[in-house]
């Protein structure tokens, strides 16, 4: 069998709630993904060190600050620049629909907003994890 996704769920900047990012991990984790949780209020150094630490295949940031324009870009930066080309980088959380092209060409493969079921979150990360 191959060898599980590993996914970090990371919230980025000052979020003081991390319930959606909980319902994510949990979903993660029933779908058989190994799963890492950083906690709350991480920079995007710690998020970009974690992901390299512990060699995960997808980050999934979450955020409802409204800070996500500068954040989620930064991360993924940093995760390039520690030459992980091959990490899967989605987020998700309060995002207007009009910030998610910006973000897109930033390095953010998907953006998940709220409502979006979990299993759409599982699909996505089963169907772009490069092997």
């Amino acid at each position: 069998m191959a060898e599980k996704i590993r996914v970090l769920v990371a919230k980025p900047g000052l979020d003081g709630h991390d319930r959606g990012a909980k319902v994510v991990a949990r979903a993660l984790r029933d779908a058989g993904f190994e799963v890492v949780y950083t906690g709350l209020r991480q920079t995007p150094e710690e998020i970009a060190e974690a992901a390299l630490q512990e060699d995960v295949n997808v980050v999934a940031l979450s955020i409802l600050s409204g800070a996500h324009p500068h954040l989620f870009p930064k991360v993924v930066e940093l995760i390039r620049a520690k030459g992980m080309d091959d990490v899967l980088v989605i987020g998700g959380g309060v995002i207007p629909e009009g910030d998610i092209p910006a973000l897109k060409a930033a390095g953010i493969a998907e953006v998940f907003t709220p409502g979006t079921p979990t299993s759409d979150v599982v699909n996505f990360i089963k169907e772009h994890v490069k092997a």
